[in-house]
């Protein structure tokens, strides 16, 4: 079992290397492999915005490169005082690469979160189930 708080702590430290040129949006990313390693990420933007990766995906990303396939939870955070929620682009990568069963902790700019699943946040996901 994994501890949340130390995985959101993680996320809100994985902030600080956020590369927010154009919109100084700082998020964090925290993602736990069944293995117990944790692999973090940060949003890197770039003027061709369509190029710019979230926080989710660097982490994602960067796991799946090291060899992992299964994972329990991410933490993601940011400065706002709304709980920051994955956009459609990681949440479609989440639920692909990571299963729908990962956990998703959304943490506000003060450190308190809350926690769905992924299949929550996107329901009737489409996957390589449809592509037979």
């Amino acid at each position: 079992m994994y501890d949340a708080k130390e995985l959101v702590h993680q996320a809100i430290n994985a902030k600080s290397k956020a590369m927010p040129t154009y919109s100084d949006f700082h998020v964090g990313a925290a993602l736990l492999a069944k293995s117990g390693k944790v692999y973090l990420g940060a949003n890197i933007e770039n003027s061709s915005y369509g190029l710019t990766i979230c926080a989710e995906r660097t982490a994602v990303f960067q796991a799946v490169l090291e060899g992992e396939r299964e994972f329990e939870a991410i933490a993601i955070a940011g400065d706002s005082d709304d709980y920051i929620s994955p956009c459609g682009a990681c949440r479609q990568v989440l639920v692909e690469l990571c299963g729908k069963t990962l956990q998703v902790f959304m943490v506000n700019g003060k450190g308190e979160f809350k926690q769905h699943s992924i299949d929550e946040l996107i329901p009737y996901s489409f996957g390589k189930e449809f592509l037979k």
